[in-house]
């Protein structure tokens, strides 16, 4: 993996705390579930049940990426924080 990705990856996740705007429900998980792809890799851990509205969605958000590379996660992840920060 390019140090160059990881440094332009770990900006990212700066950039994320920093936005202008705070974004919706559905982007901010899929936020989340790019940044457990690029870190964790495919999602192994046990389903939540549906009571658990939050665990749950974010395990959907995580295993939505199911197969993709670390690299290609982090890519994802950095094109969408720098959408956000253009507004």
């Amino acid at each position: 993996m390019s140090d160059d990705l990881n440094a332009r990856f770990e900006a990212a996740q700066a950039h994320a705390l920093q936005l202008p705007a705070k974004p919706d429900n559905p982007t901010l998980l899929k936020i989340y579930g790019l940044f457990k792809q690029a870190t964790a890799g495919d999602n192994a851990e046990k389903k939540p049940s549906f009571s658990d509205i939050v665990a749950r969605a974010k395990w959907d958000a995580w295993t939505k990426n199911k197969g993709l590379s670390a690299e290609a996660a982090k890519q994802q992840y950095i094109e969408l924080i720098d959408s956000l920060r253009a507004g």
